[in-house]
Parts: structure tokens; C-alpha cells; sequence
């Protein structure tokens, strides 16, 4: 029996107003992705996939539609229950990093355990999470004393710190070199290989190729293009199609 997806979305649509047009960013997109996935969303500029990455993420909320998370309907839940869920449940790794410039590594990671207020010991944890991207070392530095490749691997520890089940990356080797990339792809692999599900942003063949499948966007709808789920038993490669 196949399980329950960890993503299910119905029908889902976003629309903006500026002043009076409607800009239609998301159409009627349906989705549905595994716990244990890694799935590239794939399109050029202005395709919608930014727009689904931050529904996904609680960011925002849909015009219509429905999105279930762990089978639970995220429209229903308010303000502070998403944020709450977000906290928990996402973690988030962005093409600049988003670090603050004045915490040092170590106090950037463990910000999502501050905000939380349930962590006892919020250092400990966050000196755990650069431990796993292989970033102790430079605990006490500051973002700015720090290399693109060395930034991007403490937004990861963040991501990670707080346990969460899925990863939402958004062009998350946009700013650094292609070896570089590649580290950030490979320890996102590893990651997967952990169980958790992540769902990348991307224009980039080269760099959806790591995933298991590829969502393609067009015009803020799931094109054809987009390949099938994988056959499972029960395992992932993490790796290359």
C-alpha cells in the first residue's frame, strides 16, 4: 500500500491585486509528493514555482484550494497555528543566505529555536547542527568572515536544527560556484538519504538532476513536462537520474 503523501495539493491557485489587474501567479496546480522525496521545481522566471514553494512553506496562503500537510488542511488553521507548524515541521534555505549579519554562526542556527521558546538549550543544538554540515569550527565567525559555500552551509544548519521533515530550498547554490553547488547539492542528497523530503527551486538542469523527479512550471500551472513519481520500494537514491 503507498502511503499518505507528506504534500497533497488540490486545485491550488494564487492571485494578486495591484490596483486593479489580477496577476494570476498560481493555477489550479495539484501535487503530491512522499515523505522521503526529492523533487526539483523547475521553470523560468515568473513560472509560479516561487509562489508554490511559499505556500508550501506556510509563507502564504492560497487564493483557493487546498493544500494538506501530514493530511492536515493548512487553510484551516490560523495565523499562529501555521506559523507554529512552520517552526516545526519546514525549514527553509534561501539563494542569500538570510543570515544576520551581527549573530555569529553559532547564534544565526540556533535563532529557530529562540523563536520557538521550546528549546532548553538552544547552543548545544545549534553547535550539533554545524557539527553535521561540517561547520564547528567556525562557530564564533560572523557571515561576513565567512565564504559563500561556508554562508550557505550555516543557512542549512538553521534549516535543519529544529528537526524538520521537509526542506524547501530556493536556488540554494544560485550564488556560489558550480564546485561549490555541488557540495551544497551532495549535502543535500544526504540529507534525503536521512528521510528528509525536499523540494528545490531551480532553472537549472544540471542541478535538478540530483533530484529524484522534476516538477515542471509554466505560466503558474504543472506542465507536462514534469516526470511521473518513482516506482518505490521503500528506499531512496538521493542521487543522479
Amino acid at each position: 500500500m503507498t502511503p499518505d503523501p507528506i504534500i497533497q495539493t488540490e486545485n491550488l491557485t494564487r492571485v494578486y491585486r495591484m490596483g486593479h489587474t489580477q496577476v494570476h501567479a498560481l493555477r489550479e496546480v495539484s501535487i503530491s509528493v512522499q515523505a522521503g522525496e526529492f523533487v526539483a521545481l523547475m521553470g523560468a522566471s515568473g513560472s509560479g514555482k516561487s509562489t508554490l514553494l511559499h505556500l508550501l512553506g506556510c509563507l502564504d496562503t492560497p487564493t483557493s484550494g487546498c493544500y494538506r500537510l501530514e493530511g492536515q488542511e493548512v487553510a484551516r488553521l490560523s495565523k499562529n497555528e501555521r506559523a507554529r507548524l512552520r517552526n516545526q515541521r519546514i525549514g527553509f534555505i534561501f539563494q542569500t543566505f538570510n543570515l544576520l549579519p551581527r549573530l555569529s554562526a553559532l547564534d544565526n542556527v540556533a535563532l529557530p529555536l529562540l523563536y520557538s521558546g521550546k528549546a532548553r538549550q538552544p547552543r548545544p543544538r545549534a553547535a550539533e547542527a554545524l557539527e553535521r554540515v561540517g561547520l564547528l569550527p567556525r562557530a564564533t565567525h560572523l557571515p561576513n568572515e565567512l565564504s559563500g559555500g561556508e554562508r550557505q552551509r550555516v543557512a542549512i544548519a538553521r534549516a535543519l536544527v529544529a528537526a524538520p521533515l521537509i526542506i524547501l530550498a530556493d536556488e540554494p547554490t544560485g550564488n556560489l560556484d558550480s564546485a561549490t553547488g555541488d557540495e551544497i547539492l551532495r549535502l543535500l542528497t544526504d540529507l534525503c538519504h536521512e528521510g528528509h523530503t525536499i523540494l528545490l527551486v531551480t532553472h537549472d538542469q544540471h542541478i535538478a538532476a540530483y533530484a529524484h523527479r522534476r516538477l515542471h512550471m509554466k505560466d503558474g500551472q504543472i506542465s507536462p513536462l514534469s516526470s511521473p513519481p518513482r516506482e518505490s520500494n521503500g528506499e531512496t537514491d538521493g542521487g543522479r537520474s
